[in-house]
Order: structure tokens, then C-alpha cells, then sequence
């Protein structure tokens, strides 16, 4: 009776993905707010602080953020220096990960300065300049321009919209939330055509599979976040 006590407490240390521990949570380091806000080094505010703290309750765990640039982002998942990377799709990012069910919705839209022509479809932009952030995936745009796909690329989305403002770029990509937010936080708003759709899809969470965070656990803890209203005060409190 003892041995079996002994291996039955062997086999709870050991359970890679018992309840409790440390939750590896990773950021893009160029994301800026409503999507994240970092001071010092750290994150400070946002969507990704708000969603990793939903998920640390949801599953039990320590919260620990990783802050990284999004070239370092695929390996750091795959080698399992992190256990979860949100706000993906598969298509996005390289690697073989297990993805979660959906947590949020999200519309990609493409402005122009109002001082240009007012293009009427993606169509019409092909071989112009088009504000992107270095790093990021735009497949759907891709699929539409081809070769004809001028990418400008910035380190965030803040330098994108200073570059759209000061006419060294005239139309920039860029998820219609963070558009509205920024443009609210502005003393002086962006005068812009009305936003073309590019692209309209359904965020994930990437979860590593050499980390120590199953499929199942972040499933349950982004279920018991949508049935609580976590989700959604998290979009509405930046809208």
C-alpha cells in the first residue's frame, strides 16, 4: 500500500499538465494598444494581458509573459520556451502547433488617405505601397495582387499610421478595432476614405506542443471565459 501511495504522488509531480505551475503566455513585441501596451519592458495593459490573465485563472497557473520579436515568435513556440501564443490563425504563423477553438472575431481593412484617389478595391492598388507591419502575413491580400503586392513595412502599427499622416504612405493594412481605437486616441483624427474589407477571419490560440499546456486545458479556459463575459468586456472595453 505504501509503494502504491509513493507512485501515485511520482505520478502527480510528474503529470505534465497537472493543475497549477507556471502558464508561459507569448506577445509580439511590436503589437501596440488596444492589442497590447508595454512599459519598461513589460506588458502593461491591452487585450493579450487581459486574455493571459483569463487564461492563468482558467487554468490554474502562474502568469508569466513573453515578450519577443515577431521573427523570434515561431521558434520560441515550437522549442516550447512559451506554452501559448494568442491571436493567430494557422495561417499566419509557421510551425505545427495545436490551435484552440476561436476566441475572437476580426476584420482586416485597407485605408487611404483621403488626399489620394479613392480606391474601390483591393484590386486597385496593385504595384502602390501599402503600410505593413514587418513580419506579419497577409495572405488574402497576397492572393489578390500577386506580384503587385508593394509592401511598406514598419516595425508596429503606430509608425504605419505617422507615415500615413505625414503622406510618406498612402494606404496601410490594418485590423478595423485597432483603426477605430487609434483614431479615437488622436487629437486630430486621419481624414480617410472609407475603409476597404481585406480580409475578415477568426483569431486562435497557438499552443506549443513541447510546452506544458494542453489542447484541452486552454479549450476549457477560453469556454469558461466567453460564458462568464470575459470575452467580451475584453473587446468592449476598447471599442
Amino acid at each position: 500500500m505504501k509503494t502504491f501511495y509513493l507512485l501515485a504522488l511520482v505520478c502527480l509531480l510528474c503529470a505534465p499538465h497537472a493543475w497549477g505551475g507556471e502558464l508561459v503566455v507569448l506577445v509580439d513585441r511590436a503589437a501596440d494598444m488596444p492589442m497590447s501596451r508595454i512599459e519598461n519592458g513589460r506588458l502593461a495593459g491591452g487585450v493579450h494581458k487581459m486574455l493571459g490573465e483569463a487564461l492563468a485563472r482558467g487554468t490554474g497557473r502562474e502568469l508569466r509573459f513573453l515578450l519577443l520579436p515577431r521573427k523570434r515568435i515561431a521558434r520560441a513556440l515550437q522549442q516550447g520556451e512559451a506554452d501559448i501564443l494568442c491571436g493567430y490563425t494557422p495561417e499566419w504563423i509557421e510551425g505545427d502547433y495545436l490551435w484552440t477553438e476561436p476566441v475572437f472575431t476580426a476584420e482586416e481593412v485597407l485605408v487611404t488617405d483621403a488626399r489620394q484617389p479613392q480606391p474601390h478595391s483591393i484590386a486597385d492598388l496593385r504595384g502602390q505601397a501599402i503600410g505593413t507591419i514587418l513580419g506579419y502575413q497577409h495572405p488574402e491580400i497576397e492572393k489578390v495582387l500577386g506580384a503587385g503586392f508593394v509592401r511598406d513595412d514598419s516595425p508596429n502599427m503606430e509608425t504605419n499610421l505617422e507615415k500615413l499622416a505625414r503622406g510618406r504612405v498612402h494606404h496601410v493594412l490594418i485590423a478595423r478595432a485597432v483603426l477605430e481605437y487609434r483614431q479615437r486616441l488622436r487629437a486630430f483624427p486621419l481624414n480617410l476614405h472609407p475603409p476597404l474589407t481585406a480580409a475578415s477571419f477568426t483569431t486562435r490560440c497557438a499552443v506549443s506542443r513541447k510546452g506544458h499546456l494542453s489542447l484541452g486545458e486552454a479549450n476549457r479556459a477560453i469556454a469558461a471565459a466567453a460564458r462568464d463575459g470575459t470575452l467580451a468586456r475584453i473587446l468592449a472595453q476598447f471599442r
